[in-house]
């Protein structure tokens, strides 16, 4: 049996999954359990499939905070592996990773300064800037974003502006996946890796340099120019591997070009056009497969590609789990009790309604934003009918997500709930109601290493 290994270089820790690459690289390997056998009908079935083996697994966590060491990310990865058992009889491997944290390269392949991570958002301001140098409608023809303080673009514009002497040093800029695969394949500073500081074996993939906010999707290139406007020079920047493409690390083995979070998990739950994955944690994403680009210049929905040669347009909210959180905490009810009340309630929660925006939202943009509970009446305000309003203002948050990508004309058939948020019983039977659609709640399971898997088992196959 050949064996495969899949990585997920999370913000909050490394997990790594070795798998059998026979039914990793099936069209049925997804795990995708149904919410309900209706459910299961509309989509022939699908709780049917069975995912792929996984032989051995292991885990390291990483540090905390929003400007992290890239050497602190290496050493995980090999705690990791070494976990999983090693990489001895492993064929192929490939890495995914939290999307657009810059990391920073001199020409000896050094890191320059600890990288700044997709949540750090002192670059805001550097944002608003190439906004209005470049204007929104041009940003998003050429890159498929606008930028925000997540996106790699902006951090290497503050970088210029708040740390000259580092942004003259930069030679290569890596995000996460990027450089940990380098190190991985042998490359690395001189005298701390075999094979040296070759920036040019530096890869990447399509969803991860989507992310960047200096990559055109409808070209597949690099906009140098813009990566000049935010750096201050050109630089060497990963070389992008199509679906089928792989590199060698020094054992031979064959590398895929790994994968951005979110699209890594859409590739481990075999996710496909018509499948909208609805991802509810601390904050929640909304992202869907599709044949087809988007552009939003409201930068609403970003215009990502995924890591199969489709699209990953995806929306952010910041109010999910947490406001299941806040409201049982009010209530002195852990989740389970949570989940009680709120099926304990008729739908609606008789006029009474939650706005939850406890601490700004960013769709809709409101960053100042305050939570609201309208409806209150002697008959409405019950434990009951506040636990339900929790649970629909939450998901209506992420319906308007939904909304978003269908108004770019995102076909949308399907929803999958996967996260923390996704264990509520009262989350997945209130769910179909909020968003109008069939859903369906994967078993929990290392969906972002399984997609790494999946990915290194095609090129192995290929």
């Amino acid at each position: 049996m050949a064996l495969v290994m899949g990585v997920d270089s999370s913000t909050q820790s490394c997990k790594v999954v070795i798998t059998s690459a026979e039914l990793s690289a099936s069209a049925d390997a997804a795990t995708v359990p149904t919410a309900s056998p209706q459910a299961a009908g509309a989509r022939g079935g699908a709780s049917g499939r069975v995912g792929p083996a996984v032989v051995r697994e292991g885990r390291a966590s990483h540090p905390d905070g929003t400007e992290v060491d890239p050497a602190a990310w290496w050493i995980a990865l090999q705690a990791a592996i070494a976990s999983a058992g090693g990489l001895d009889d492993v064929e192929a491997w490939a890495i995914g990773g939290q999307q657009h944290g810059m990391v920073v390269l001199d020409d000896a392949g050094r890191v320059i300064r600890p990288a700044l991570l997709w949540n750090d958002t002192r670059s805001a301001g550097a944002a608003a800037d190439l906004i209005a140098e470049f204007g929104a409608d041009a940003l998003a023809q050429r890159t498929g974003l606008v930028p925000v303080a997540s996106f790699t673009i902006t951090k290497l514009r503050w970088l210029r502006d708040h740390e000259p002497a580092n942004a003259a040093r930069v030679a290569a800029v890596a995000l996460p996946h990027d450089w940990l695969t380098w190190r991985l394949r042998g490359f690395g500073p001189e005298g701390e890796s075999p094979r040296g500081p070759v920036l040019d074996e530096l890869v990447t993939d399509r969803s991860d340099a989507s992310g960047t906010g200096y990559w055109n999707p409808a070209t597949g290139g690099y906009d140098r120019a813009l990566l000049a406007a935010a750096l201050g020079h050109d630089a060497v920047l990963p070389r992008v591997l199509g679906p089928d493409e792989w590199v060698e690390d020094q054992a031979g083995r064959r590398v895929g070009g790994g994968a951005g979070d979110n699209a890594g998990a859409a590739l481990g739950l075999g996710a496909g056009p018509g499948d909208v994955v609805v991802s509810i944690g601390t904050s929640g994403t909304v992202f869907a497969v599709s044949e087809e680009r988007t552009i939003d210049p409201t930068g609403t929905v970003a215009g990502f590609a995924d890591c199969t040669g489709r699209f990953l347009p995806l929306v952010a909210t910041l109010n999910a789990a947490r406001v299941l959180d806040a409201i049982g905490r009010l209530l002195g009810a852990d989740h389970a009790e949570l989940s009680r009340l709120a099926l304990a309630a008729e739908p609606g929660a008789e006029g009474l309604a939650l706005v939850p925006y406890f601490e700004g939202e960013r769709t809709p943009n409101l960053p100042d934003a305050t939570a609201s509970l309208s409806g209150m009446t002697l008959a409405s305000t019950t434990r009951e009918n506040l636990a339900r309003a929790a649970v629909e203002g939450m998901l209506s948050g992420l319906a308007a997500g939904l909304e978003a990508l269908r108004a770019l004309g995102v076909p949308l058939e399907r929803a999958l709930l996967v996260g923390g948020g996704a264990q509520s019983e009262a989350v997945r039977v209130i769910a179909p109601l909020v968003l109008g659609l069939d859903v369906e709640v994967p078993a929990p399971g290392e969906y972002v290493a399984l997609g790494a898997a999946r990915q290194a088992a095609a090129v192995l196959s290929v």
